[in-house]
This record gives structure tokens, sequence and C-alpha cells, in this order.
């Protein structure tokens, strides 16, 4: 039961979505479609963002917000997660588990591609890609975990055609 995604973003058109919905597809088991919030802004919003939530005064490229505790490669139910059910409505025309927001800033994104030597547009679906497994609960704190997170970035970023130049 692979995950389908749908994703809530205005900063990109409905055609790079469904690109990024179907590139993110498998990396969680689910009974139900799960829902991302993908928000883009400035430096000086991500940076007051990152001070009021993690204490952190500076800019940075991409915060997570998952909705609700879930864990790395664990299969997620709606059940499991009922405060996070969305019902049927909308564009999707069915229930929906909201995993949570991604917040990215676009200048960072494009100082990062510059620097390191790829296209703008790998760099914000890395980002966004990056901020989605903090969602589904991966993390990059120790080797192990930053390897099976990196692992899972780029096999998403293949999916999209986006190797490493």
């Amino acid at each position: 039961m692979k995950s389908n995604f749908c994703l809530d973003c205005e900063g990109l058109s409905r055609r790079e979505q469904s690109a990024l919905c179907k590139a993110l597809g498998g990396l969680a088991e689910s009974d139900i479609p799960l829902l991302l919030e993908l928000v883009f802004v400035s430096k000086e919003e991500i940076r007051a963002l990152n001070a009021r939530e993690r204490n952190v005064d500076t800019v940075t490229d991409v915060l997570s917000f998952p909705a609700d505790n879930f864990k790395a490669g664990e299969p997620i139910f709606a059940d499991g997660h009922p405060d996070c059910v969305e019902p049927a409505a909308g564009r999707w025309g069915r229930a929906r588990l909201y995993l949570g927001s991604v917040v990215i800033c676009k200048e960072r994104a494009k100082e990062q591609a510059e620097e390191y030597g790829h296209s703008y547009k790998r760099e914000l679906c890395y980002l966004a890609v990056h901020g989605v497994l903090h969602c589904l609960g991966y993390d990059h704190e120790t080797e192990e975990e930053r390897r099976e997170m990196r692992e899972k970035e780029e096999t998403v970023m293949q999916k999209l055609g986006l190797k490493r130049e």
C-alpha cells in the first residue's frame, strides 16, 4: 500500500506539483493519500520563523513542521492519526491525511544552487523533498540517519530527472 501524495502549494504550477507528488510516491506506506503544504517565503520571513519556532535567529533554507509524530519508515494509518485526517473536499475529492508544512526560502535556494553548481529547480525540489522526509519522521542527527535520508532524497530526485551535476 504505497502512498499517494497531494501537494498544496501556490508557488508551483499544477504540472510541477504533479511531478513532485508522483516522484514522492512510495516514500511511505499509507491507507490514505498524504497531504503536504509547501510554502515559499523571503529571507526575513524564514529567519523570523526559525527564531520563533527553533530559537535560532538565522536565515535557513528549509523548515519542516510535521502535523504529528510520524515515525520514519512506519506505515501511516488514518485511524492512528485521526486529528490529521481532512475530509473529502476540494480538488482531490477524497479524504487525505495532513502530514505537515514545509517552508522554503527561495532566495536561499537560489544562493545554494549557485554555490553547489546546479540548477535552481534542482535545489528547490531537493529542499522540498528534504522537508517532506522530515515530515515523515526522517532525520539526519546520526551518520546512519543521514545516509538513509540522503538515499531517499536521491531516489526521489532521480525520479524527477534531477540528478547531481
